[in-house]
């Protein structure tokens, strides 16, 4: 039986065993952290949403970009560094923010997010797999009337992709969400895609690991990655602070830190962290939560329940690899929540977290083969990681099983 090593125990690590386990590979997932989902995948936005696939190199993030140096309160942030890789990856994110390369990569996006999202479901299904789902569709929030033009214009796009989008006024919106209804007045109306869903990614990849576990899939926890040992074209060994690990194949999905081991093999991987936060209240008896995710597009924050909690989520910040926070870093992100639904949890109760996206510029993933006959990248795939995890890892098990991919992959492999 052919052996793999995924390195990488977040959600796309996770459906990467899964899958490659379930065509019968004998596989062992690796990671420094002591359980499944401990870093990107612990409390990101939980959004399952093919009908949010914009790409964020677009025309407009040029001058928000600029702003941020001047002006809090950007959903997107620029901290002045003197990191090369930073500004080698700012120089390809600039050059994708015209309206062709927005829209082409954005369709790319597209396509791959919904069929993850079928694979998503059928995995789920399947496996009768837990994580506090939601499928309800989603909302896409305007605060004003020209925002809410704008953005049912740059939706074509997405209309156009196939993806099923209602443009619906104010009474629709508190219809469909009746926790809105205190926000009323700062609410123009909203673009509604009835087939978005949201759950907790944390949940699932536990929920799966478990499933991986019972499958024979073996795991090495609390064990740093420290380098490959490779000869030619191939790689004959992982090594970790705790000894070499041998194995057929070899996929990297370490998110953000990807490029970091795979620079001494000769990748330059275009991946940069971009750090985003999120805060959970717990919402039990007594409040009123939303009964769907959205997103407050005017602030780019977007919003989930998950059982008794309610998540927000904002902010792109390009500081490199620090994750630390302090209370004003949330304070933009509960303005804006708390307005929208001030009934919604008990606020007195925050639980903060920060993580790493890893974005390419372009904001798709790249999948498939590397330049190594038997390593295999699983990387890139930014803050819709949790959307397109499924989708990513069947594809990838096809590329590794001499299988054609369902999608077409162009813009979404190292070439």
């Amino acid at each position: 039986m052919a052996t793999t090593l995924v390195l990488g125990a977040g959600v796309i690590g996770i459906t990467t065993a899964y899958y490659l386990a379930k065509a019968g590979r004998e596989v062992t997932v690796v990671d420094r952290q002591p359980e499944s989902a401990n870093e990107t995948s612990f409390a990101n936005a939980g959004l399952i949403a093919p009908g949010h696939s914009y790409t964020w190199a677009s025309p407009k993030a040029p001058k928000i970009l600029l702003k941020s140096l001047f002006q809090e309160g950007q959903a997107l942030r620029l901290k002045l560094s003197a990191d090369p890789q930073m500004w080698s990856w700012a120089a390809k994110f600039l050059s994708n923010c015209n309206a062709e390369r927005s829209r082409l990569n954005t369709s790319r996006k597209l396509v791959l997010c919904r069929y993850s999202q079928q694979q998503l479901q059928t995995l789920t299904a399947t496996e009768s797999l837990h994580y506090d789902r939601l499928s309800k569709g989603l909302l896409y929030l305007y605060r004003d009337v020209p925002s809410f033009a704008k953005g049912c214009a740059n939706m074509q796009v997405l209309a156009d992709g196939g993806m099923p989008l209602e443009i619906i006024d104010v009474d629709r919106v508190i219809a469909l969400e009746p926790a809105l209804s205190h926000a009323r007045d700062h609410i123009a109306g909203a673009i509604y895609c009835p087939t978005d869903e949201s759950g907790d990614a944390r949940l699932f990849t536990h929920d799966l690991t478990e499933r991986c576990k019972a499958m024979g899939v073996n795991f090495e926890m609390n064990r740093t990655i420290q380098g490959f040992e490779h000869s030619g074209d191939a790689i004959q060994a992982v090594l970790t602070d705790k000894g070499r690990l041998t194995a057929d194949d070899y996929v990297l999905a370490l998110g953000s830190y990807a490029p970091i081991l795979a620079r001494p093999l000769g990748y330059r991987l275009p991946i940069y962290p971009v750090k985003g936060y999120s805060v959970t209240f717990p919402s039990g008896p007594g409040y009123n939560p939303p009964n769907m995710g959205g997103v407050d597009e005017n602030n780019l924050v977007a919003y989930a329940r998950f059982g008794d909690r309610l998540r927000f989520t904002a902010t792109a910040e390009f500081t490199g690899y620090q994750t630390h926070h302090s209370p004003a870093d949330f304070e933009h992100m509960l303005q804006a929540g708390r307005q929208l639904f001030p009934e919604g949890a008990d606020y007195t109760q925050p639980s903060f977290w920060a993580g790493l996206r890893p974005m390419t510029p372009e904001g798709t993933p790249i999948m498939g083969r590397s330049r190594h006959r038997n390593l295999f990248l699983n990387v890139g795939h930014g803050h819709m990681g949790w959307t397109m995890s499924c989708g990513s890892a069947r594809i990838l098990t096809d590329l590794m099983l001499g299988r054609s991919p369902d999608i077409d992959l162009t813009g979404m492999t190292l070439s």
